[in-house]
């Protein structure tokens, strides 16, 4: 017989592994999601990805969205009516009771290199800090933050390139078929104990965190990088700049000079350093090609953008 799986996930790096699940062996006996939100302007009541990927799949599997796990009595005895064998959680957004910790053997896959990273935010925080590499954990979980024994890791090599889109998705890869090696090993894995020497935490991801400035082209463009998808990057006065890459990180420079202006992009200094732009927004706007704004605002070569 099949081993039972209940899956506890909410974004789209939590549904790349539930895909993995229903490809396989394993049964799949319910899904554990966050609420459905209200998103954008006009506040529209929007389901989880993994639940909008339920719903157009048609499937026939139980969801529960309870607000909080905590002291919930209700969806204690809804998970001990599923019976799993194993409960797998990827980017849930919750932290799971000893209650619900003692059901059954419950799987983390974490984005990042345990114990470095644990926390919300573990895929931007290797970009911030140019990491050359990151990867996926699966460990065992306990009541604490990301600090139960790991249960098996998989790396990935961060290219200079890379943008925090590119690492979910390739990070989502791995770690969906880490789930189905962990799961498919699981008896026989001796999990490992966290080196608590070498922990590091990441905090939760707000919207001020992607204000910019042109000191370091280095850094802003690592900011770039980990902040792309949300909340963007953007200047003190408000201004979105987009596409960005890294010219140099050498030269000594004004902050935010204009050193060129070509057909869709602009060469912009930072105080060292210096990186091309391609595309910008101004607050309340629809984004343009930087062209096509510095035209717009008579900014010439010399002239600073803020």
């Amino acid at each position: 017989m099949s081993k039972k799986i209940l899956f506890m996930g909410t974004p789209d790096y939590a549904t790349k592994i539930f895909e993995e699940i229903l490809d396989s062996s394993y049964e799949l006996v319910g899904l554990f999601t966050q609420p459905d939100k209200p998103v954008g302007r006009k506040q529209v009541i929007t389901p989880p990805h993994i639940k909008q990927f339920c719903l157009d799949k048609n499937l026939d599997i139980p969801i529960f969205q309870p607000e909080k796990l905590r002291g919930n009595q209700e969806a204690k005895k809804q998970i001990e009516a599923l019976n799993p064998d194993y409960i797998i959680v990827a980017a849930y957004g919750q932290i799971l009771p000893k209650e619900i910790l003692d059901i059954a053997p419950c799987i983390n896959l974490h984005a990042s290199l345990l114990p470095k990273y644990r926390g919300a935010s573990p895929i931007q925080e290797s970009l911030l800090n140019d990491d050359e590499f990151t990867g996926v954990t699966s460990m065992l979980m306990e009541e604490g933050l990301d600090s139960g024994d790991i249960l098996g890791l998989q790396y990935l090599k961060i290219t200079p390139t890379m943008d925090v889109v590119e690492a979910f998705n390739k990070l989502s890869d791995i770690a969906a078929k880490l789930t189905i090696t962990t799961l498919d090993n699981f008896e026989n894995i001796n999990p490992l104990k966290q080196n608590e020497s070498e922990v590091s935490f990441c905090k939760k991801i707000k919207k001020e965190d992607g204000e910019v400035d042109f000191i370091s082209a280095k850094k802003l463009h690592l900011k770039y990088k980990a902040y792309s998808f949300w909340p963007g990057v953007f200047l003190n006065s408000g201004l979105k700049i987009k596409d960005i890459t890294l010219i140099e990180n050498s030269s000594l420079n004004k902050e935010g000079e204009i050193l060129d202006i070509k057909k869709d992009s602009i060469l912009v200094s930072c105080k060292k350093g210096s990186i091309e732009i391609k595309t910008i927004q101004a607050p309340s706007k629809k984004a343009v090609n930087a062209t096509d704004y510095i035209r717009g605002k008579r900014l010439e070569i010399g002239d600073i953008l803020k």
